[in-house]
């Protein structure tokens, strides 16, 4: 009996040792779409296109085979003695577009979703894409007999995220194309570090007033692709979790455990108990 009752400590000693032991390694799940294989062909679904809200800035250039035609609506300024020839408003603090010292000035969409293009006045850009605000425009353009043959182009000036915790480089992103992923916003961000949890990545995100948050799990593809934060929208913040780990060695005492000589010392410690045990 006495055997038995020995026998049963050692048992549960050596199963403290072993959680303990568990508890304090560092996780492992840190693959990336660890379902990959058993997806493919899977459709996306790509019309989350960003489209224009008040505050957005906007470049847009109109082209033409007759660049003197098209110099009213680009507002092309020269500089003499410091001063700024043409220019009617302030950079990138108005809703008109014009470029000082050869740099473009953008047009900031106000809070009625308008900009104040030259000639054609008022535009309404409020949730349409830039493709959509380039057609508007050349069609207009057009119909009006101001130009015959507009490219109009419009580009991204302010648009970006942020992605915040454990990432190698936090801060704002820049958005640069019309489908911005998550996994876009990472890669710019330099990658989560190890200690990031590749599991749990928020993504805070405001809707018609609303904060709404999204949870991707960047180990599950499948999951991931059918997020409605899959393709990010302007402003949205992305934050990447810390693991178990991270979040210990945040404590003062929090990485003890993780120190070889106290492994050690319960190594000894355990060594003497069970000598006693089975004496």
């Amino acid at each position: 009996m006495k055997d038995y009752h020995r026998i049963s400590w050692l048992i549960a000693l050596i199963f403290l040792f072993v959680l303990g032991m568990s508890s304090c390694s560092t996780p492992t799940n840190i693959a990336y779409f660890q379902d990959a294989e058993s997806i493919r062909g899977m459709a996306l679904q790509t019309e989350q296109l960003f489209r224009l809200r008040p505050e957005d800035k906007i470049n847009i250039v109109v082209n033409s085979a007759d660049p003197m035609l098209v110099q009213q609506f680009n507002l092309i300024t020269r500089t003499h003695s410091n001063q700024t020839l043409g220019a009617s408003v302030s950079p990138l603090t108005s809703s008109g577009g014009n470029t000082t010292n050869g740099q473009t000035v953008a047009y900031t969409v106000d809070d009625q979703g308008d900009i104040n293009f030259p000639v054609l006045g008022k535009v309404s850009v409020l949730g349409k894409t830039r493709k959509e605000v380039a057609e508007y425009i050349q069609d207009r353009l057009i119909a009006r007999d101001l130009v015959k043959d507009p490219i109009v182009t419009v580009e991204y000036v302010n648009m970006g995220v942020d992605v915040l915790g454990e990432v190698s480089k936090p801060g704002h992103i820049d958005i640069l194309k019309d489908h911005f992923t998550i996994i876009d916003a990472i890669s710019r961000a330099g990658d989560l570090t190890i200690n990031g949890r590749r599991d749990y990545v928020m993504v805070s995100r405001e809707v018609e007033g609303e904060d709404q948050t999204f949870i991707i799990d960047l180990t599950n593809r499948r999951e991931m692709l059918s997020s409605p934060a899959y393709y990010l929208q302007q402003n949205d913040v992305v934050y990447v979790s810390p693991n178990n780990k991270r979040m210990r060695e945040a404590k003062s005492t929090g990485n003890t455990f993780n120190q070889p000589t106290v492994w050690i010392s319960l190594a000894s410690l355990l060594t003497t108990i069970t000598a006693l045990i089975l004496r």
